[in-house]
């Protein structure tokens, strides 16, 4: 019995990878806007710390051929070493309108919506551009977006990413999950029900989306801020889309265990975010589960075989159609063990409320937000 359970459940990955192709090909058969004048932009930078590749990070959005945009900076305090690379950037770059804003010990426990939201207040633009301090950009990113805003029916979009990895095996191994599974279940879900959320790290919104929502506050208790902040936008019927504009997002380069860790706060907190959702990824694990009915039953190796040839090609059509993504390319021998170890991730994100971020342990509710584990357990 448990053979058949468990051959139903590869059968329905094999869906899911079918789907994958077929959301790939939907997502670039849009067609693109082309560009015809600027409008405003407000880039919003919030930081904290000198990731690896910072600077140049920066540097990419200093760069845009773009005409009438603005960077605004945001530091919990003057001391934090990444706000002297701002500075020295505004000093390369004094063409280019930029602020550093000190925003001081945030009131609540997310300190990025807390930046996010001191900046969109000094901000001059309506249309705003939020962006973490890891992802690096084109010289055309803001040209691209802003095409897409011509548009008025279009109030946020969501910029899909290419992971770029620092030298690290456990880096590189992430990033090649990020670039063949989780963009994957992002353009299976625009394609079977729209884009009722968004995802980070590159978010472009209007001013009056942000405010319909209810403003920053409605985010500040949220660790999957990006998430509910689509979420919140559809639900109040503002459009939101998938962008056409691939960004890169440079993981750095982290040992196991940093490493580790950082993947089972992404699970537990997507667990507690959308639990349906996460339960669901089950069917996006076609090789791990082909194994264990290979290792029960291995008279089913014609699916087992089945399920590595459509992982295969769903892996490609992200990181190759989509993405175009390099490492995936020379590195493929990697996807399994990549695969592997994610569903052992997915597995353990069943198991605990607690996270360690940027120091400090939350416990994270039921319905995604997020407190500092000590005033549990008073």
């Amino acid at each position: 019995m448990a053979q058949w359970a468990l051959a139903a459940v590869v059968l329905g990955s094999l869906v899911y990878c079918a789907l994958v192709v077929v959301a790939a090909r939907s997502y670039l058969g849009v067609p693109r806007r082309k560009f015809e004048q600027p409008t405003p932009i407000s880039i919003l930078k919030p930081l904290a710390g000198v990731d690896q590749g910072l600077e140049e990070n920066l540097r990419s959005f200093f760069r845009q051929d773009y005409s009438g945009f603005e960077i605004l900076f945001a530091v919990g305090n003057a001391g934090d070493a990444a706000a002297e690379v701002a500075e020295r950037l505004r000093a390369e770059y004094p063409q280019v309108p930029s602020r550093l804003l000190v925003t001081g010990e945030p009131p609540y426990p997310n300190a990025k919506v807390f930046s996010l939201d001191r900046m969109l207040a000094a901000a001059r633009y309506d249309l705003v551009v939020m962006s973490d301090s890891d992802i690096r950009v084109g010289p055309d990113m803001l040209r691209r977006v802003a095409a897409e805003f011509q548009d008025d029916a279009i109030d946020l979009a969501t910029c899909p990413y290419r992971a770029v990895p620092g030298p690290s095996f456990w880096s590189t191994l992430e990033a090649i999950g990020m670039n063949t599974e989780f963009l994957a279940g992002v353009l299976v879900a625009r394609l079977t029900e729209g884009m009722k959320f968004a995802v980070g790290p590159t978010i472009v919104a209007r001013r009056r989306a942000l405010e319909g929502i209810g403003g920053f506050d409605r985010l500040k208790d949220y660790l999957a801020e990006d998430f509910v902040m689509g979420r919140f936008a559809a639900q109040a019927g503002f459009g939101v889309i998938l962008s056409s504009c691939v960004i890169e997002h440079r993981i750095g380069s982290q040992g196991f265990s940093e490493n580790a860790a950082h993947r089972l706060r992404w699970a537990r907190s997507t667990r507690r975010s959308r639990p349906a959702g996460y339960l669901g990824q089950l069917f996006t694990n076609p090789l791990p589960l082909a194994l264990l009915l290979l290792s029960i039953a291995p008279a089913w190796w014609p699916l087992a075989a089945a399920a590595a040839v459509l992982r295969a090609l769903a892996a490609w059509a992200v990181a190759g159609w989509v993405l175009h993504d390099p490492l995936t390319a020379r590195r493929w021998w990697l996807v399994p063990v990549q695969d592997l170890l994610g569903f052992v991730f997915w597995l353990a994100g069943f198991f605990g409320n607690t996270i360690v971020w940027r120091g400090r342990r939350y416990y994270l509710r039921a319905d995604g937000r997020f407190e500092p584990a000590s005033r549990r357990e008073r």
